[in-house]
Formats: structure tokens, C-alpha cells, sequence
């Protein structure tokens, strides 16, 4: 049991994550309890108050030897349950490095990176893109390590639930839309890739560093085909797409830098770019939408006009 005061859960996290259902909120309910153990546990002294994101409550911590790091708490979920396998088989090659971690409750410390400085921060878009691409490069470029989720089988997935999903759009162009982004997926499905993909990398999921410049976090690992890593990186920033005045041009200018620098087919990126729609599209459908994201639309719209006129030239 532990012997330290609880910690405290900022209540503007326990309200957004308490939405999540009754598990969720049984969650919320035991996490002053469970930071204590394992402030405990791991012989560790907070050094600053809770940051929340999403889905995780991080603290800043200090260890027996005075090295900074976070402890973060997550609930256990099909995307997190690879967390830590996943961070284990990077070895800190780009990502923050786990230094222990919980099978049990999900719980990780972490090294401490500068949460001050998201690559976000970074004015430039084609600067910071450039440098989401090179790590995105260097985490794909390990084999996924047994036991975590593969994308064959949530490609596999998606496609038995599209012919229920798609009635609920109501623009018939939408409609379309989604089963032709599931046709792309198709195509692919027997070919889904083994790669270690971080599956959420954007510019807010990266982070200044002391041993490297800028190093990911918040991974859901994913075993699968790069091409399914781009669309987070597609619609960052997606004001200043639009702020360009001409869309389709800076989207697939987005898209040809990363492909460029992860060595990527185009053909296959763009169609697991589109399985990426898919996927967005049906978890919009299953929480009561009846549109999609006019970014998703606009970026599954440039890569499908690019892909018409590629093949009309044969590629």
C-alpha cells in the first residue's frame, strides 16, 4: 500500500476522459491511488504539476539519483497494450526511451523530454515536416516484434464494416467516397507489411531532447506498411494548407516528401493513406456522424485525382 498522499488528477482531465464510459471513470476514480504505488514503488518524488493529453495522465518525477523523467499513467486499451513492447524494441532510436514499466496497469516511466517544445513550435512547415519524416524513416525501419497488433488484421476489419457504415453519410459523394477508399484497402489487404509503425505521429507527438534534437512519444504500435503512418503528418497544420490556395498541390507536396524520405511505393502509400480515411470515416460513423472530415476529404480527393492520372500514364 502506499504511504504517500494520492496525487491529484486535474479535473478538466477526469471530466473529457470520464466520457469514455463506466471503465473509464473507474479508471479516473483509481488513479490518485495508483500514482501513489507507484510514486512508491519506484522510489520517485513529483517535480511539477500533472500534464495531461487524450487519453494519459503524465507526471514529472524525479528518481532516487535525482535524473529527471514522467511517470505516465494510461488505462490499458487495444491501442496502448503495445505501448511498451513497442518502445522496448526502438531502444530509444528516435523515441523517448522506457525506463520501467507495468504490464498490469500500463503504467511507464519515461525519460523526461522538454514538453514546452512540441515540434509544432517549429514556424516552418516544410522544416518541421522534414524532420517528422526522418524519424518516421527510423521507426519504421525496425521489424515489429511479436504479439502486437497487425494491420492485416485491422484492415480485415474495417472492410467487414463498411457495407453497414456507409448508409449512415448523408452525402452520397461521401458515400462514395468511403467505399472507394475501402476498394484501395482491397487491394492491399494481402500485403499489410511487418513494420513497427508508431501509428499517431504528428507534430505534437514529437518533442525537444537533450540526447537527440527532437524524439517521438505517445506511441500505438502497430505491426503493418508504412504507407498507413502518413495521414497524421498529411493534416497537421491543416489552416495553413488550406491558407496556401491550393490544396490538392500542398497535400500531395506533403505526401511526395514523406514517401521521398521513407523510400515509400507512392501507389501502396496512397492506398494505405486511403485505408487511413477508411479508418477515421468509420470511427466518425460509430460515434453518431453522419459527415466526414472535410480534411480527410480533401486529402483522399488529391491522392485519388493523382492516382487517375498515374495510371492513365501507367504508374
Amino acid at each position: 500500500m502506499s504511504t504517500r498522499a494520492p496525487i491529484d488528477v486535474p479535473d478538466a482531465f477526469a471530466a473529457s476522459y470520464g466520457t469514455n464510459g463506466a471503465s473509464a471513470r473507474a479508471w479516473i476514480a483509481g488513479l490518485p491511488r495508483l500514482g501513489g504505488e507507484f510514486l512508491d514503488r519506484w522510489a520517485l518524488r513529483p517535480d511539477g504539476p500533472a500534464a495531461y493529453g487524450m487519453a494519459s495522465l503524465v507526471l514529472p518525477v524525479l528518481r532516487a539519483d535525482g535524473t529527471p523523467a514522467v511517470l505516465k499513467l494510461l488505462q490499458v486499451r487495444e491501442e496502448t497494450a503495445g505501448a511498451a513492447a513497442g518502445l522496448r524494441a526502438w531502444r530509444g532510436e528516435g523515441i523517448v526511451r522506457l525506463l520501467d514499466h507495468d504490464e498490469a496497469t500500463g503504467t511507464q516511466l519515461l525519460e523526461r523530454l522538454d514538453a514546452t517544445r512540441p515540434l509544432s513550435s517549429v514556424a516552418d512547415d516544410h522544416e518541421a515536416l522534414t524532420i517528422l519524416a526522418a524519424l518516421m524513416a527510423r521507426l519504421a525501419s525496425v521489424p515489429a516484434p511479436a504479439g502486437l497488433r497487425r494491420l492485416a488484421d485491422v484492415a480485415a476489419a474495417m472492410l467487414g464494416q463498411v457495407t453497414g457504415a456507409v448508409p449512415a453519410l448523408r452525402d452520397p459523394a461521401e458515400r462514395r467516397l468511403v467505399r472507394t477508399c475501402a476498394s484501395a484497402v482491397a487491394e492491399l489487404v494481402g500485403e499489410p507489411g511487418d513494420r513497427l509503425l508508431h501509428w499517431d505521429l504528428h507534430y505534437d507527438n514529437i518533442l525537444a531532447g537533450d540526447r537527440e534534437p527532437w524524439l517521438a512519444i505517445d506511441p500505438e504500435p502497430l505491426a503493418g506498411d508504412p504507407g498507413f503512418e502518413l495521414l497524421p503528418a498529411l493534416d497537421n497544420r491543416w489552416d495553413e494548407i488550406v491558407a496556401t490556395g491550393d490544396v490538392e498541390r500542398a497535400v500531395l507536396r506533403r505526401f511526395d516528401l514523406l514517401t521521398e524520405v521513407l523510400g515509400l511505393d507512392r501507389r501502396r502509400a496512397t492506398g494505405w493513406t486511403l485505408g487511413r480515411v477508411l479508418q477515421n470515416a468509420l470511427w466518425d460513423i460509430e460515434d453518431g456522424g453522419t459527415a466526414l472530415d472535410p480534411a480527410q476529404v480533401a486529402i483522399a480527393t488529391a491522392l485519388l485525382t493523382r492516382r487517375a492520372g498515374g495510371q492513365a500514364c501507367g504508374w
